[in-house]
């Protein structure tokens, strides 16, 4: 399991896959040195790969926020790696849930949504899916 895996089975769970009001750039790319050598010790890819997996495999519900995340691979900061931890917080708090599929009409739906200018970087637009069958939620 991915909390095992980075020694986080036992942080304290939270409910919501986002800190509130958190919204990462490139300016919070460490500035100096000593900061830099701190942060290429962190295995952040390591465990962006894993969350990524856990998201293809069984969690699409973090397909957003782990598509934010996985754009600071190359040069992290200390905000992005706690949003990372967040999210696996988030995997803590909600490890005993699973996808359920209704009773009813098979019957497979798409929901879509975007946000104008939510990359702070670029100011491009951003957009997301989800689609779901007979209430279950199968890709995002």
């Amino acid at each position: 399991m991915v909390l095992q895996r980075f020694d986080m089975e036992s942080v304290k769970p939270v409910g919501s896959t986002l800190l509130t009001n958190c919204k990462l750039s490139k300016e919070q790319y460490p500035k100096l040195r000593t900061e830099k050598a701190k942060m290429s010790k962190v295995p952040y890819a390591s465990v962006v790969g894993s969350l990524m997996y856990a998201m293809v495999c069984t969690r699409p519900n973090i397909g957003y926020i782990v598509g934010v995340v996985s754009r600071y691979l190359s040069n992290l900061g200390r905000e992005h790696w706690a949003v990372v931890k967040w999210i696996l917080r988030y995997l803590r708090g909600t490890s005993s849930m699973c996808l359920r599929f209704g009773l009813g009409n098979p019957t497979l739906e798409c929901y879509t949504d975007s946000d104008m200018s939510v990359d702070v970087d670029t100011i491009r637009s951003t957009s997301g899916y989800m689609m779901t069958y007979v209430g279950g939620a199968v890709s995002s």
